[in-house]
């Protein structure tokens, strides 16, 4: 099969017909199928009822159809934007393209790096009357989350935080991002005590990467942090679990930063921006930090630690801290960093703490393009369960419960107080465990396409 023609369900050329009318109404909604009449061969999408002015449709009803038309080796598909606007009549029709171009390339990506008889395919698409811009943005989109997804779904012995600033400095070469890594004798000097403890027990060093891009120096400077783990045992408070694989994707914050920061940088967006990552594989040995320990940070404070699974705030706080000294005036830190999150709200949302006016701002973004996020409360009274009985507190709570909570109040006792401050935790957006939509049964990249855009909306 060399080409389709994309239809909806609702198309004219559908409806005029009984056959096909009564063959497309069988069809689920949300789904499509190939049909083959009159010597044309189309491919009939069909949209779910009062979905047809939501963005995120039109991103899941292309990413089905690519999937299903990449897996069959098709060579090309066409729609005529007129057919894209009728269907999604409700929504602008540059937006359409963007978002029905973003779902195509994300449905169809592919991670066969370590598959030895398969090759990445995707069906070429093309949009007749679409504006060339439109198309691009989308396009750019999509690049950027699959990079994150390249990240997070790379092995963990080849992914480390030795070679992990090496990915970054080659996908940022050639551009107006300058990247600095700060290896182990310079975290050293620079006091990320967090940071070396974690990274103690691993045979590769810890780093510390900086990712800047000014392309307007006059706008406020925005942190972005990341959490780097690249792959996460637990330490000497060993997980438990008969396959820990996936946690090579415990760097999934580090991962959407560093899309977010592709997205600005390739778009040319009018910000200001730093990514700020530590990077550290939390493993056990006889040099691994123990629970009970205390970690003298720069800013003065002490923690014990009471948990060496709950390593991520630890290293996060030598971020925040650093944000702090960049004088950052916005500072967004991401993480896949509790369990207990993926407990309040699911695997399709992730929960944002801090700011409140911010954090409404950013689930507005996140409803638009895709990156579900919910406001979460910082309850002060759970603050005082942090306590530690010969430190300044501890990384872990005394509490069974609210661990999302309490790990967001661990991270706000770090953030400058000129600074205003939001904590992603999208520990249940991490991966996906079956295809849908635009999304694979695989790594989703969340969050790229969250941070820039809010980036670029607190940049305005």
């Amino acid at each position: 099969m060399t080409e389709v023609k994309l239809l909806f369900s609702q198309d004219a050329v559908i409806q005029q017909n009984e056959g096909l009318k009564t063959f497309v109404n069988q069809l689920k909604a949300g789904s499509g199928s190939a049909v083959f009449s009159e010597g044309q061969q189309w491919y009939v999408m069909s949209v779910k009822g009062g979905k047809t002015g939501c963005l995120e449709t039109i991103r899941a009803t292309a990413g089905t159809a690519a999937r299903e038309l990449s897996r069959a080796k098709v060579a090309s598909a066409k729609i005529e934007v007129s057919g894209l606007g009728n269907e999604f009549s409700d929504v602008e029709i540059e937006e359409a393209v963007t978002a029905f171009v973003e779902g195509w390339h994300l449905g169809a990506y592919q991670f066969l790096t370590y598959k030895s008889d398969a090759e990445p395919f995707c069906t070429k698409l093309t949009i007749e009357g679409a504006s060339e811009k439109a198309v691009q943005t989308g396009e750019q989109r999509a690049e950027a989350v699959s990079y994150s997804r390249d990240l997070m779904n790379e092995l963990s012995d080849v992914l480390n935080p030795e070679s992990y600033p090496d990915r970054l400095k080659e996908v940022f070469q050639n551009t107006d991002a300058k990247v600095i890594v700060h290896d182990k004798a310079k975290l050293e000097e620079m006091k990320m005590n967090g940071v070396l403890t974690v990274g103690r027990g691993s045979r590769y060093a810890p780093s510390f990467v900086e990712v800047s891009y000014c392309k307007n120096p006059s706008k406020p400077l925005v942190a972005l942090v990341g959490k780097g783990v690249t792959f996460d045992t637990g330490g000497i408070s060993l997980k438990s679990g008969k396959d820990l694989s996936d946690m090579r994707m415990d760097m999934g914050g580090s991962a959407a930063v560093a899309g977010a920061m592709k997205l600005l940088v390739e778009s040319e967006a009018d910000v200001n921006v730093v990514a700020l990552i530590p990077m550290v594989e939390n493993t056990p040995d006889n040099t691994a930090v123990l629970p009970g320990e205390v970690i003298q940070y720069k800013n003065g404070s002490t923690v014990q630690v009471g948990n060496t699974d709950a390593e991520g705030r630890l290293i996060l706080a030598d971020g925040l801290i650093r944000a702090g000294e960049l004088n950052a005036a916005f500072v967004v830190d991401i993480a896949t960093l509790t369990g207990s999150i993926e407990n309040a709200l699911g695997s399709d949302i992730a929960g944002v703490f801090g700011d409140d006016e911010l954090a409404t701002k950013m689930k507005e973004i996140g409803a638009k393009n895709g990156d579900a996020v919910w406001p979460m409360p910082l309850i002060d009274a759970y603050d005082e369960t942090l306590q530690s009985d010969y430190a300044d507190f501890n990384n872990i709570s005394s509490l069974s419960f609210a661990g999302s909570i309490t790990a967001a109040l661990f991270l706000r006792r770090f953030v400058s107080k000129d600074t205003r401050w939001l904590h992603v935790d999208m520990a249940g957006m991490m991966q996906k465990t079956s295809n849908s939509g635009y999304y694979p049964k695989t790594a989703t990249g969340y969050g790229a396409r969250l941070l820039a855009d809010y980036v670029v909306e607190i940049s305005q």
